[in-house]
Formats: C-alpha cells, structure tokens, sequence
C-alpha cells in the first residue's frame, strides 16, 4: 500500500475526566483503503478515542480532521451523517423490532410521509447477502442468537458508513465461520476505498485482517506500525509494558496445580441432567479443586449447559446431586444457598448493574442471598469490598465510581468480586475473558488457577481452545447441544484434538 493522505487525522488529543487523564496527546491516523487496528488493555484509551471522535465526548486538547476538513462532531448521529459509523462491542439494538426495522431505524425509506415496507424490506434483503446472511428481514431480532444481532449491527454500519467504519470487537460473539463471513465484508469495504478500524483482542483475527496497527498504553501513543513488521510477542509486550514472564508464569502454575490435582469428593453430580430444546441429558462431575472446561463452536450448548447448574433454566430429566445429597434447583435463588455462583457471559443485560457503584455491584449477591430485609452494615460493606477491590486490583481503586464507567476487563473482576465474596463452593464462569484485554486476562485467568488450588470447583466456559486447555484439568467437548466427549486434559490434548472431536461428534 503506497503512502495515502488520512481520510482521518487526530493529533495531539487530550482527555480528562475528573481525576484521570484518559488520552495524553494521542496522535492516529487512518487510510483511504486500509484495515487499522486500535490495540491495547482495557483502560487503555481506546474506547475514549473512538467516543472523542464520533463526539460522545467532547475534546479538551488536539485536532481532528475528516478528509483534511477540521471537525468536532456533536455526537454520533453527527459523525454518522459525515461517513463516520460504529459498531460498539455489546449490541445495542432494538430487539422488539424487525431485521429490517433495525437496520433502517431513523432512516426508513418514505413516500408522501409514510414509510414504503416493501422498500425498506429489499434493501434490507439485499444488504444482509453482501454479508452471506441467509435471515428473515420481516422476523423480530430477538428471534435470533447475539451472533446474528451482531452482523445485523454491522449491516447497518456498512449501509451508513461512507467514508470510516469503526468495528469495536465486531467478533466478540461470532464463531469462525460468521467471523470469516465478516472477514470477507471487510475485505470488500477496504477494495471500495472505505477505511476501518477495527477494535479486537484476539490477536490471531489481529494479524490475519490488518494492515496497520497502533498500540495505546495508559492513555498514551506508544506507537503505529506495520502488522506484518511487529512480531505478535512484541504487540502485546508493547501493550502491557512488560515482558511475558506473567504469562508463562501462568503456563506454569497451571500446569503444577494440573499435576498435582487430587480427586477430592465431589462436589456436583448430575446424571442424565437435560432440559429438552436447549442440552441433550448428560452426566457430569465437578470435583473439589477442580477446573472443568466447557468447549465447542457457538450455539453447541456450552451456557445451556451452565445455566443448569445454578437453576437459571430448569432442568425436565435427570438427577442433580450437591455434596452427596439429590437437589432440586428450582431458581437461582436455591442454587445461591447451595454455594453455586455463576457469572454470566452478558455483562450488560445480566450481569453489571450501570447505574451502581462498584461497591453496590459486589455486594448485590450477598444481600440478596441474605435477604432485603436484613441489609448489609455499612462499615461491613466497605471491608469486604476493600479486599475484594485490592485482592482482583480492580481500577481504578474508587468503591463509589459508577461500575459504568470502569474498562470491560475491570466490569468482569467486579462481577467476580461479587460471585467470590459469597464464597460458593461452585463458581461457574461463563466467557470471563471475552472482550478483555492480555493483562487483564491473566489476571483473570490466574485468579481461576489461584481459586482451584484453594479447594473451590469451578465450571469454566471459553470460546478460546487454548484458554480452557491452559486452565482446565479436564475439558467437556460440546457439539449441537450435546455433551459428546470427556478429555483429561493431559499431554496428548491440544486445541487439534478438541477441534477433531467437535468435528466427528463422537459421543462418550
């Protein structure tokens, strides 16, 4: 790619918030026809710059120019109308209304005032086959799975995107066909002219569709460079400020906690547990100190699964048995006085609460399983949220900060902190990582090992092959709603055989 003026230009941006210096003279720059990767931790400055420039936040220092015109957008309908379009990572769409409706919102074709259906149902048609989407534009959105919300999302974003399409993790809830479905989207885009930023940590998607990168580190420019010159190693040492010793100090201790796992009694039991339409009866064991892995492809059952396990859905077949004795759990509720805890995939509809405080989302759970009428002592509250806040370094250190406007990677620790503070003798985790940065994943995942070696079970769910075989002692492979494989997780078991197994669905 020969050097091209910016169709976008930010230099020396600058944003404060109370307390925090969010970006310190940012500079970024993006290309006519190119793929940009914005990298870095959560809290790293990514999401302010994309919100300074699409005018969510307003500017406190620096320029941006828009096909070397000065702008400063007043919000996103503002960048929208001047080719700016982004797609956030947590779907925000109305799921109440059609395909089409979704698409179209706020800018439905009209004749005489009054909105032309046929119309507005064609070009959404026609939209969705540039992306290889075989749906129903007539059908109501909540009718499909999160993956399918989400390229309907970016369909919209494409279809209003003239000149810059921001993607913040477009592939968070995609498998990897739907991921290669997107790939070959962008691939489009970027032969049409169009330039794309695309936001991600998964770095393999990194390095497979970039074609420049820039790395922030705590609200600073540490550099732009070329995908292809930049050793993965280097990026993420780049974006964590250190070398990853961290990491392989991780590799490590799972591996001796692996080896030195004892079979202690069990903790949950079920046997030919099953709810029909969502997971085929199956029959598994969780044991004391145990890491058990849940993995397969998107929609293979790995969450229908979990959710079994703490009454969110009810099971209609099999035996459930909790320290030796058969349960019932009729609701979350029942399986809270159990000592099961489960900290679900969705962050924003079923797990932080945005208008709280961090301290107020820690200890939602334990005044509940206590009862409202019983309300926590203050001067409790804070002790317990202190420790958990220094135990999972959460940042920043502010118990009263809305948990709103904490990084992903810190939202999930304070949706730990509070599963963790009931201390339950089963922690089910579902997607814990999804959408965090490196640093904070290996916390995360460290933490995990950490709890294990302390006795608790742990039912762990992963879309990332290599994350569950680094954590797990034993990995439970999923494939069209059916449990069809046990593996322990010993020296012969790498991401190949998992991928092998979810192919042939083999069956125990």
């Amino acid at each position: 790619m020969g050097e091209q003026s910016p169709v976008l230009q930010m230099t020396g941006i600058r944003k404060v918030f109370p307390g925090v210096v969010a970006l310190d003279g940012v500079d970024f720059r993006l290309l006519p026809g190119e793929i940009h990767a914005l990298m870095g931790e959560n809290g790293a400055g990514k999401s302010t710059l994309i919100k300074v420039l699409t005018g969510v936040y307003s500017i406190d220092g620096g320029d941006v120019t828009l096909a070397g015109q000065p702008v400063a957008f007043s919000g996103p309908l503002q960048a929208q109308q001047a080719g700016v379009s982004t797609v956030y990572q947590e779907v925000n769409l109305c799921t109440n209304l059609s395909v089409a409706e979704n698409i179209f919102i706020g800018r439905e074709p009209r004749k005489f005032g009054k909105i032309q259906w046929g119309v507005m149902r064609k070009r959404a048609a026609e939209l969705l086959q540039r992306l290889d989407l075989d749906v129903d534009v007539t059908a109501q959105l909540s009718t499909y799975s999160l993956a399918i919300q989400q390229m309907v999302a970016i369909a919209r974003a494409v279809d209003v995107s003239a000149r810059v399409l921001i993607l913040d993790e477009p592939t968070s809830s995609l498998d990897a066909s739907e991921v290669a479905q997107l790939f070959a989207v962008m691939r489009r885009l970027k032969a049409d002219g169009v330039a794309i930023l695309f936001v991600s940590h998964f770095l393999d998607q990194v390095y497979e569709i970039s074609d420049r990168l820039t790395v922030l580190r705590n609200g600073q420019l540490i550099g732009e460079y070329r995908t292809a010159d930049l050793p993965q190693v280097q990026l993420v040492e780049k974006m964590i400020g250190k070398e990853l010793a961290v990491l392989e100090d991780l590799e490590d201790k799972a591996q001796r906690s692996r080896a030195r796992a004892a079979r202690a009694a069990p903790v949950v039991e079920a046997r030919g547990l099953g709810r029909a339409g969502a997971i085929a009866p199956f029959d598994l064991t969780i044991h004391a100190g145990e890491v058990v892995g849940l993995a397969g492809l998107l929609g293979s059952g790995r969450t229908e699964l979990a959710r079994l396990f703490f009454g969110a859905d009810r099971a209609d077949s099999g035996e459930l048995t909790l320290n030796g004795k058969s349960t019932t759990l009729r609701s979350p509720q029942v399986a809270m006085k159990h000592g099961i805890a489960f900290s679900s995939e969705n962050r924003r509809s079923e797990g932080i609460l945005g208008d709280l405080s961090v301290r107020e989302n820690i200890i939602l759970a334990m005044q509940a399983a206590r009862g409202w009428t019983r309300p926590i002592p203050r001067r409790r509250q804070d002790e317990l949220v202190d420790k958990y806040i220094k135990a999972l370094q959460i940042r920043p250190a502010d118990p009263e900060r809305l948990v709103r406007n904490l990084s992903g990677g810190n939202q999930q620790k304070v949706l730990l902190a509070r599963w963790l503070i009931t201390e339950p003798k089963l922690l089910i985790i579902d997607e814990p990582t999804r959408g965090i940065d490196v640093g904070a994943k290996a916390e995360i995942q460290r933490l995990v090992a950490e709890l294990s070696d302390g006795g608790m079970a742990v039912l762990f769910v992963s879309a990332e092959l290599e994350e569950v075989l680094r954590l797990s002692h034993k990995i439970e492979v999923l494939r069209d709603r059916r449990l069809v494989e046990e593996l322990e997780n010993t020296a012969g078991v790498d991401a190949d055989r998992i991928m092998q197994t979810i192919a042939s669905g083999a069956t125990t």
